[in-house]
């Protein structure tokens, strides 16, 4: 990881100097990200399939950001993410059972995943072509919780972590449209850890209002103590925001 940051963070100071907003640019934008959950949840060696057996379904999930571009040299730019995700079900464990719930026990499951971002980044490329590279500090906070239905066992796995994560966004724009595509992306991959969060989507622009549609993928897998999460979040995601 060390190496990882360093090499990042080498490459920003080289581009800091040759990379800047003409204005001062402020934005921000909501939306829902109809996503769906897969992979798998451990403690010491009791493993449980997130998807398979405790059958969580999508519930609520809120995705917010702010972002503040400006033209003093060097100074990076600045955004904020916000992501929440809630999912709950019930299903049935296999035999093996989980932690002190026995196999074959009907459970009741909720997961809850909360991250919030703060990336500092600069603006490589600024035209029809868009280019954004920077660093990510990522607050994240997951926890599973399943219990055992008409029983007492309940269990939790849970990691809770600040996360440094290379950025990178591009965008293309089609002149005179207001129609672009692009793709925005935070990664890091270390000690048998790794996350990756990346969206490819549509954009229409028309004054002051920004319109976008299209896919978010997020894979995790990280360990935090005795417990571990193994999984994926993907699916379609909508979002309307404003710019100025």
């Amino acid at each position: 990881m060390r190496k990882l940051m360093l090499a990042v963070g080498g490459s920003l100071i080289l581009v800091a100097p040759l990379s800047q907003a003409d204005v001062v640019g402020l934005g921000a934008s909501v939306s829902y990200w109809d996503s769906d959950l897969s992979g798998k949840a451990a403690t010491n060696n009791d493993v449980v399939d997130v998807e398979n057996d405790l059958n969580l379904g999508g519930d609520s999930t809120a995705n917010a950001s702010l972002y503040l571009e400006h033209p003093v040299p060097v100074l990076p730019n600045i955004r904020l993410n916000y992501t929440l995700v809630e999912q709950s079900g019930r299903g049935e464990l296999g035999t093996s059972g989980f932690i002190d719930i026995p196999g074959n026990a009907r459970v009741q499951s909720d997961f809850d995943l909360e991250q919030l971002d703060l990336t500092l980044y600069y603006e490589v490329l600024d035209n029809w072509v868009n280019l954004d590279l920077g660093l990510t500090a990522r607050d994240l906070a997951g926890d599973l919780t399943v219990q055992e239905v008409n029983g007492l066992a309940t269990s939790e796995t849970s990691v809770d972590a600040v996360i440094p994560m290379g950025y990178l966004a591009a965008r293309f724009d089609l002149p005179f449209t207001g129609v672009s595509v692009g793709t925005e992306g935070n990664f890091i991959s270390y000690g048998g850890d790794s996350l990756l969060d990346f969206n490819v989507y549509g954009q229409y622009e028309i004054a002051l209002l920004r319109f976008r549609a299209g896919y978010r993928q997020m894979s995790i897998d990280y360990e935090d103590g005795n417990d571990r999460l193994d999984v994926e979040i993907g699916g379609p995601f909508v979002s309307a925001g404003v710019s100025f």
